[in-house]
């Protein structure tokens, strides 16, 4: 990221072409940068309708300006929007505009987002939860990412820290007047006690929220099998619409094709794999190597029969597999059955959709049992498991270390207090800001 100092511009709209585009501007030069394409600033946080210039006096469009002078804006800084039509030429003579005048320069992505927490509009886990919402592709995942949003767990993590400072306080007072008699052990038991609560209700916490990272990724399901058994007919079925090429050729499918469903408000991946067979022709064979591999590291494992195949082949090592649903395909064409029908657990036609909606509720029930409760969660990044692991760990240390010295004590809870300042920003977080920050997008 560069200097805070200077002016950043970006479109903050989606892609051209659209009905209207908003550019925002951020920063010192904001100001000038409404008087200089609209020759009058507008009352705060009032709409005004005019026509933009560039520099030469030239129309660029009609448009809805917007100014929010600071600290009272979204970034904290004085903060202009242009509401302009969405027009790839209108936005290219707006980027040009803005770019000619002094002190300007492009956002980096995230950059909006990254001034309003260096000026304490949101704090990290706030930042985080808007980039979630941004990339959120199902209502579950939508209504988590709101959760952070809304700084719930920032919030949570500020309450525990004020709690740990008021228990150090406590500790530091007794070390202060150890000479006092008694005193030292009357502040002591009063602080271990809110360690012990404290410990307990950061481990409910992380205990409640096992699953909710889960959500964030969503559930990855492989379709494989022997070739020809239905795998892309299935595919397009779930994704309701031709999504994979379906050939009655063996080894039509060579590369691994992905979909990404909701279903009933979760995010599931389901993943289109080569038909799986000994096979002399490389390229086939590297399909086969990945159609194994994504089998191996999906969460479930679809494996597709020909129902009227009698020696149809079911998954090898099925220890080293995510679990494995054994569906046989195609019942509408089979006879009476085979001779793995009593392992079968689904019995569809793929091609005329019997079945499918069975397999579609199973699906659905198996993902409410693999995200259990995450959507309520506070926790949905490693990195926050990680510091409130780190917070408990050190918690414990200070429960046991009572006996061996206040000073122990009170140090353990300093690591305690830093690491739920790492959690939402407060302290020593600047490695970990441009890896948070970069995954936004320009104009957030």
């Amino acid at each position: 990221m560069q200097s805070s100092d200077q002016t950043i511009f970006a479109l903050s709209s989606g892609r051209a072409p659209s009905a209207i585009a908003i550019l925002r501007v951020s920063g010192p030069q904001a100001r000038m940068a409404v008087e200089r394409l609209c020759g009058k600033l507008p009352s705060p946080r009032f709409a005004r309708f005019t026509t933009l210039r560039d520099l030469d006096g030239s129309a660029i469009d009609e448009s809805v300006t917007l100014w929010f002078p600071g600290p009272h804006s979204a970034t904290g800084e004085d903060v202009a929007e242009f509401h302009v039509h969405g027009g790839r030429a209108v936005i290219a003579a707006m980027f040009d505009a803005l770019g000619a005048i002094d002190g300007l320069r492009p956002a980096e992505p995230g950059e909006f987002t990254r001034r309003a927490f260096e000026n304490g509009k949101l704090d990290l886990t706030e930042a985080e939860g808007l980039d979630d919402l941004i990339h959120a592709d199902t209502d579950r995942q939508r209504r988590q990412a709101l959760r952070h949003l809304k700084g719930l767990l920032g919030a949570k993590a500020e309450t525990w820290r004020q709690q740990i400072i008021e228990a150090s306080a406590l500790i530091e007072a007794g070390i202060d007047f150890s000479d006092e008699g008694d005193v030292s052990e009357e502040l002591i038991a009063p602080a271990l006690k809110k360690i012990a609560a404290l410990k307990s209700e950061i481990e409910e916490t992380l205990y409640l929220s096992a699953q909710s990272e889960r959500l964030r990724e969503g559930l990855t399901v492989a379709i494989a099998g022997p070739p020809n058994a239905g795998k892309s007919t299935l595919l397009n079925r779930l994704a309701r619409r031709e999504a994979a090429i379906v050939s009655p050729h063996a080894g039509t499918t060579r590369d691994v094709i992905e979909v990404h469903l909701d279903l009933d408000g979760y995010p599931v991946t389901v993943i289109d794999t080569a038909g799986v067979r000994e096979t002399h022709d490389p390229v086939e064979q590297e399909g086969v190597r990945r159609a194994r591999d994504r089998a191996r590291t999906s969460d479930l494992v679809l494996w597709l029969v020909d129902a009227s195949d009698r020696g149809a082949t079911l998954p090898e090592n099925e220890d080293d597999h995510a679990p494995v649903w054994i569906v046989r395909n195609k019942v509408d064409l089979a006879g009476d059955g085979n001779a793995n029908a009593a392992r079968a657990q689904f019995d569809i036609s793929a091609s005329r959709g019997d079945g499918v909606s069975e397999l579609m509720a199973a699906l659905v029930s198996y993902a409410q049992d693999y995200f259990g409760s995450g959507e309520m969660a506070l926790v949905s990044r490693a990195r926050h498991r990680t510091l409130l692991r780190e917070t408990v760990e050190a918690l414990d240390r200070a429960g046991r270390s009572a006996d061996k010295g206040d000073e122990l004590l009170a140090e353990e809870l300093r690591i305690a207090i830093h690491s739920l300042g790492r959690l939402t920003g407060r302290v020593d977080v600047e490695d970990i800001l441009d890896v948070i920050f970069r995954e936004f997008c320009i104009g957030k």
